[in-house]
């Protein structure tokens, strides 16, 4: 089966204002790919209004209507949708896919340092900079010395793969030294080794926020209650398939924490909608079958699937503000899925909250910590709260939690 690259991903501007963007997914199927397609496009920062998804688990028709920005690179955006297809091959003129047989390398880990002066919102500022040159950040570390300086190390992958050439990182230097301007002191970009990168994680974490990732969601506490998110399964509407049915309230990144869930289970989603309903109310139904292809009878299996979903959508991050001495310390924790990729944008949008509060950043951290059977990615920020007025700890908690939920 052939198909023309640019008719693998199709991406219609709205036709009258108010309208929304649709994009267009056809290409051959593989599990996990819807999860892979709501990442790129939570990370172009956009929202996902309503979605239809069809599969005969060899080819697949997904539609996605979203609201964009003004600064959306739509052409961006359609180039690394059809990059998380399967590898595309070509034959007299003719682009058609075929599965991967070999998994996929490791990207190579860049380590960039920069010493300025401070300032309120640099940090943020910074990492504006680096998410626009579509260059993720794996880990960070940030310090502030005695003399009012700080020097910043971001362990970086680089999406187009490029960082390896001067250009790529010349233009990168360029961007970040307009942003600092005369605060900057020292720059550079260098490839490290994967043991280096591993070097700067943390390997203490606080009892506080371990104890919390543990605990089961009847006793969590957050913005969402248990009677917010209904998951319900039945095996009684389709002879082939077992169907979820899934109530709850909408926030940044929903459907990408849905199939993100249903990817590390290995579930296979065959007919699929999302639906986005008044006051922030969604409704998804999802018709999905086992990777033998067979639909989920075990009720032990049901119930530790249906529970998981209910756990990621209750409280898809924790969020805390602990005492740290005389110090504030914000933690902010996410699931890291199977293959090892974590939620994109979270740094930005605590950095982003934290600016428009007017709190100052003394010391930042990024590390993966597997507390007991997942990996979560755990962002440690030490609030510089010796200038100006003092921020609440439930405020800030608070406004970093809205912002990580596009409310």
């Amino acid at each position: 089966m052939g198909i023309l690259q640019d008719d693998v991903v199709i991406i219609r501007p709205p036709e009258k204002e108010g309208d929304s963007t649709v994009l267009t997914v056809n290409c051959p199927d593989k599990t996990g790919l819807g999860c892979d397609l709501c990442r790129i496009i939570l990370f172009f920062g956009l929202t996902i209004l309503r979605g239809d998804v069809s599969t005969d688990g060899k080819w697949c028709y997904l539609v996605f209507w979203v609201e964009g920005k003004q600064k959306t690179r739509w052409s961006l955006l359609k180039k690394r949708l059809i990059a998380a297809c399967p590898t595309c091959s070509s034959a007299s003129g003719i682009s058609y896919y075929c599965s991967d047989s070999n998994p996929p390398k490791p990207p190579n880990v860049f380590l960039l340092k920069f010493c300025c002066h401070d300032r309120r919102g640099l940090l943020h500022d910074v990492t504006e900079v680096l998410c626009e040159l579509e260059l993720s950040i794996s880990k960070v570390k940030v310090s502030t010395t005695p003399d009012g300086k700080v020097v910043d190390l971001f362990f970086i992958t680089d999406t187009r793969e490029l960082m390896h050439t001067k250009k790529r990182k010349d233009d990168t230097i360029e961007q970040l030294m307009a942003i600092l301007k005369d605060a900057l002191i020292t720059i550079d970009i260098e490839l490290v080794g994967p043991e280096i990168a591993a070097s700067s994680q943390s390997s203490f974490l606080p009892a506080a926020i371990s104890e919390d990732l543990e605990m089961p969601v009847s006793v969590q506490s957050g913005t969402f209650t248990s009677d917010s998110v209904s998951v319900e399964m039945d095996n009684s509407l389709s002879p082939a398939h077992t169907l979820i049915q899934i109530m709850c309230q909408d926030h940044k990144g929903l459907l990408y924490d849905i199939m993100r869930t249903l990817k590390d289970y290995s579930i296979q989603i065959s007919y699929g909608r999302f639906t986005r309903k008044p006051r922030g109310k969604c409704e998804i139904d999802l018709f999905i079958v086992q990777t033998d292809g067979k639909k989920i009878v075990d009720s032990s299996k049901q119930k530790c699937l249906s529970a998981r979903l209910r756990s990621e959508l209750i409280r898809p991050l924790r969020v805390a503000v602990l005492s740290r001495g005389p110090d504030s310390e914000l933690l902010v924790a996410n699931p890291v899925e199977l293959s090892g990729k974590g939620r994109p944008l979270v740094f930005h949008d605590i950095t982003l909250a934290l600016k428009m509060l007017g709190t100052c950043i003394f010391s930042a951290e990024i590390g993966r910590h597997v507390i007991g059977d997942r990996e979560w990615e755990v962002y440690r920020i030490l609030l510089d709260e010796g200038e100006g007025v003092s921020v609440p700890r439930n405020k800030i908690e608070k406004e970093v939690w809205k912002m990580l939920m596009g409310w």
